[in-house]
């Protein structure tokens, strides 16, 4: 385990998911006679004792442990944390971009999911809204099926409970930043991404309304920096909507609160785009550069990505205050060691950049 004293964000499926069990919870879905007690924990900052827990979750009569948001490369030790929960006798069901990812991509042919499967652990594949109340009442009867896909059918987001952890929880991260989605799913196809095999290539959002109710519950308990998650949200179909509701909140109702965001490389194209987004409290803006070389961008499927308007997207951003954050990716066919070292001269002379982080 990677663990820091102050992740940087925290996961925003784990604040989903204890935003929907809220909801069960209020709606009392096991029945009136039934409390529903949620406890969130996120292991990038936290420590885990599968033995505490485990005694918890008995000395409140009957429980359930979900692993959420569960990347690849973090499966095999959610494996070894079901196997320690279900050693003390505690159900499991495990989630996320991994069991997902597998079902749409490889039809559920992994040998990690195997060893899950082997040893009882309830896998869930897609996306959770609308679906939690089964998984629930399935895990309080003590039946819980080896599989929920849910893959094929994605849910709106409008009206449904929204992202919330409470404030213990992100104050273990830097800044005590929390995290939203304001909308799922991607137009493009980018070889390198698993985005649009999961959550769709058609886009779905979350009205203003919502967006706000996710502020204004957060402000109550005291956190006022967020990290929208959506993977673009420029192509969010309800970008200007939601930026001109919280530019409204800033300048009218005197709120203060900052915000981070993803987008494309040509967001600075659409119009008053880059300008809402300072008006509404954007502070930083990371962007998926990728790579600079037009080979290796046509080869990954990111046509979209145009070298041309790298410079004139980092000076708008720079010319309002938004501090630029970009990710570049080593190791495309078209890559040598002599390549690399050159488009990196050339990197640091042509674009007005903050941050750039490389990844192979």
């Amino acid at each position: 385990m990677i663990q820091w004293f102050r992740s940087i964000i925290p996961s925003n499926s784990l604040a989903t998911l204890y935003g929907l069990a809220l909801d069960c919870a209020e709606r009392r879905v096991l029945g009136d006679e039934v409390e529903i007690v949620i406890h969130a924990y996120d292991e990038t900052n936290t420590r885990i004792r599968p033995d505490r827990i485990a005694k918890l979750i008995r000395d409140g009569g009957a429980g359930v442990v979900m692993l959420v948001g569960v990347q690849s490369n973090q499966f095999p030790r959610a494996t070894d944390l079901a196997r320690a929960f279900m050693d003390h006798g505690i159900q499991v069901v495990t989630g996320g971009f991994h069991v997902s990812g597998v079902i749409s991509m490889l039809d559920g042919i992994d040998p990690d999911l195997d060893r899950a499967r082997a040893m009882g652990v309830s896998l869930f594949a897609g996306e959770v809204e609308g679906r939690l109340d089964e998984v629930l009442r399935d895990a309080y009867a003590g039946r819980l099926k080896p599989l929920y896909d849910a893959m094929s059918d994605l849910p709106g987001l409008e009206g449904v409970p929204v992202p919330w952890l409470p404030a213990k929880v992100a104050h273990r991260t830097a800044n005590g930043m929390t995290s939203f989605d304001a909308g799922r799913g991607c137009p493009y196809q980018c070889s390198f991404c698993t985005i649009i095999n999961v959550q769709g290539r058609k886009s779905r959002h979350r009205s203003a309304d919502d967006v706000e109710a996710i502020i204004r519950s957060n402000l109550a308990q005291g956190l006022r920096d967020f990290t929208i998650t959506d993977d673009n949200f420029a192509r969010n179909r309800n970008w200007e909507a939601i930026l001109d509701r919280l530019a409204y909140l800033r300048r009218v109702e005197g709120l203060v609160f900052n915000l981070n965001i993803q987008v494309d490389t040509l967001c600075h194209k659409t119009p008053n785009f880059i300008e809402k987004c300072a008006l509404a409290g954007v502070k930083a803006a990371f962007i998926g550069l990728e790579n600079i070389n037009p080979a290796n961008l046509a080869a990954a499927k990111k046509r979209q990505n145009r070298i041309t308007e790298y410079r004139k997207l980092l000076l708008a951003m720079k010319n309002v205050g938004i501090m630029t954050y970009a990710g570049y990716i080593l190791g495309f066919p078209n890559d040598t060691e002599e390549s690399i070292l050159n488009d990196v001269e050339v990197i640091k002379r042509e674009l007005p950049l903050e941050f750039l982080e490389y990844s192979a």
